[in-house]
């Protein structure tokens, strides 16, 4: 069975997302109910670690939150009133359960759980430098690097030990760790990846996204800041930044997708920052139609924003069902162009005999736009409009996304317009960079000191990328695949 739809392989998807509660009872199930919360950023697997005061206990599993963390046996194995919890979808090593998360080891200070969203540019050339020196990796995850960075580190206390493997690893990092004396949450310096803290009672959380903390009943406190180290213990709660201050540049994909609607980023409801994209669209590229459609659910919050600001109706003109599962049987090649009205219908009655301006977050490959496109079509649209609420996707990410290779980025292939001929569309227009920047508060993007990292659109990557530099071009597609695997 396929943990993740094969119908829906045409969107950019995140890594994971990680959960974590320090002083709550039933702190498993606290994280259970984070974790479904954070469904979205992860569906091929699911991990929980907890620590009782006297020893570890996990329970990782293949396939979604519901299902392997909702019986009482499982949640009562996993006692204490500190846990850890993550939702994966890989990027990096292949999709088994050596690589689900929270991952342990028992180093010489004690046992050490990790649960990470990111990805580690370095990771290849610090885990052959690692085995070299005898390291034994039980997984093929770049997060395994960290644990082994921290095992082998010569500084006498686990907290320098930490921020020695931390100074040692690039790219995107944010990190919740359990250990015998206390839990540890961190971000990376650039602040790509994003992490919240909460307070539920006396306990604190740590969650990808402010929605995990609503779901549980918790009260946002505030981001983990940039290159910050929270460690929480039953002394309380210090704060550490061991890293030279740096303009941080966290993820701009959170806004324009990544992110559930209802959460908070940086400071800003993500809701409100896809209506201000829909509107900024609307202003950069109009059109005369009789009904603004949104691609749901991804295109709906900028869809309403492009109909507010161009007084063009707003309407279904396409309608998702939500009970086609993540789990699905593999069809053959006979049904699978089908596959898109399992999970889009066109609204046929409404749309017959119209022009639509059709909204959508992105064009990655451009074989599902291509499908609904048709769809449109076929149930008689006048004419089609696309409209797209971010910049062209040119470049592959290295930072916990998964993203195809360049190769197979349609917008690094082929120009706008031979993109709207390819996917059938009347004209096709996407939102500017700076259009972007815009709906996030910013007169435009600095050109000398971006405020975000946007190297999706740009090229613009804030950090080295030591595994792409090392290996050669020819070598180069087939670590890419597997990131992608």
């Amino acid at each position: 069975m396929l943990t993740t739809h094969p119908f829906d392989d045409d969107k950019l998807r995140e890594e994971c997302g990680i959960f974590g509660i320090y002083g709550g009872e039933t702190a498993a199930a606290v994280v259970a109910l984070g974790l479904h919360a954070l469904q979205h950023r992860g569906q091929e697997a699911a991990g929980i670690s907890a620590w009782d005061g006297n020893g570890f206990h996990t329970h990782r599993a293949m396939g979604h939150v519901a299902g392997n963390f909702d019986r009482d046996d499982i949640i009562r194995g996993l006692p204490g009133r500190v846990a850890i919890g993550h939702v994966r979808y890989a990027t990096t090593g292949d999709t088994a359960l050596r690589n689900v998360q929270p991952l342990f080891a028992e180093l010489a200070s004690g046992g050490f759980a990790v649960a990470h969203n990111g990805n580690i540019s370095n990771a290849m050339k610090l885990r052959r430098d690692l085995v070299r020196r005898g390291s034994i990796f039980q997984s093929t995850s770049d997060t395994e690097v960290i644990i082994h960075l921290v095992a082998t580190s010569t500084y006498r206390t686990l907290l320098d030990r930490f921020i020695d493997a931390l100074k040692q690893v690039e790219g995107a990092y944010s990190l919740v760790c359990l250990t015998p004396e206390g839990m540890i949450a961190c971000r990376d310096p650039l602040g790509i990846r994003p992490l919240v803290m909460g307070r539920l009672g006396d306990a604190t959380i740590f969650a990808s996204e402010t929605v995990a903390l609503d779901i549980v009943g918790a009260t946002f406190i505030r981001s983990v800041e940039p290159g910050e180290i929270v460690i929480v213990s039953d002394k309380g709660i210090r704060s550490h930044r061991p890293f030279a201050p740096i303009s941080p540049r966290p993820c701009i994909f959170e806004h324009v997708y990544f992110s559930r609607p209802d959460s908070i980023v940086d400071g800003t409801s993500v809701y409100s920052v896809r209506k201000r994209i829909g509107a900024e669209l609307a202003r950069e590229n109009p059109i005369d139609a009789d009904y603004v459609v949104p691609v749901p659910d991804s295109g709906t919050p900028a869809a309403i924003g492009y109909a507010q600001e161009s007084g063009i109706p707003f309407e279904l003109g396409i309608i998702r069902s939500h009970y086609v599962g993540r789990t699905f049987i593999q069809p053959g090649d006979g049904i699978r162009h089908l596959g898109v009205k399992l999970k889009h219908n066109a609204n046929r009655s409404l749309i017959d005999g119209k022009r639509l301006v059709l909204i959508d977050d992105s064009i990655v490959r451009g074989t599902t736009s291509l499908k609904i496109v048709q769809m449109l079509r076929d149930a008689g649209a006048k004419e089609v409009h696309m409209r797209i609420a971010s910049p062209p996707t040119r470049h592959s990410c290295f930072y916990g996304v998964d993203t195809p290779e360049r190769a197979k980025l349609l917008a690094a292939q082929m120009s706008v317009a031979e993109m709207a001929d390819y996917i059938k569309v009347d004209s096709l227009s996407f939102l500017s960079i700076d259009g972007l920047y815009r709906a996030l508060g910013e007169e435009a993007r600095d050109e000398g000191k971006p405020q975000y990292c946007d190297a999706c659109f740009t090229g613009d990557y804030p950090t080295h990328l030591t595994d792409q530099e090392d290996v050669a071009p020819a070598d180069q597609l087939s670590l890419l695949g597997e990131r992608a695997a």
